[in-house]
């Protein structure tokens, strides 16, 4: 069973910056891939970035703003949110790939972009 700790996440004014991480219960050499979702109010979860061994992808959404990096010593991902905008606010929920299994989730974490 792979557990996943967020935090980070709350409520900041547009324009405005936040850092989420996720800690893993498992080594993250062991995964495949980690990355990002987020769901807002009403709308479909939606992948934000994600990180493999060799490569990093990103939502057109949050290119050149959002920068997904994995700290392997801490079996840790993170996710630096830089000119956050209203569009950012849901809730960011943190996953990892192992092998072929369905991914496992984090709990959630809220962030909350004010105007």
């Amino acid at each position: 069973q792979v557990q996943l700790v967020e935090s980070g996440g709350g409520l900041v004014q547009a324009g405005g910056s936040l850092r989420l991480s996720c800690a893993a219960s498992i080594s993250i050499f062991s995964i495949n891939a980690m990355g990002w979702y987020r769901q807002a109010p009403g709308k479909q979860r939606e992948l934000v970035a994600f990180v493999t061994s060799d490569s990093t992808k990103y939502a057109n959404s949050v290119k050149g703003r959002f920068t997904i990096s994995r700290d392997n010593a801490k079996n840790t991902v993170y996710l630096q949110m830089n000119s956050l905008n209203p569009e950012d606010t849901a809730v960011y929920y943190c996953y990892v790939v192992l092998g072929r299994s369905p991914p496992y989730w984090g709990q959630g974490t809220q962030v909350t972009v004010s105007t």
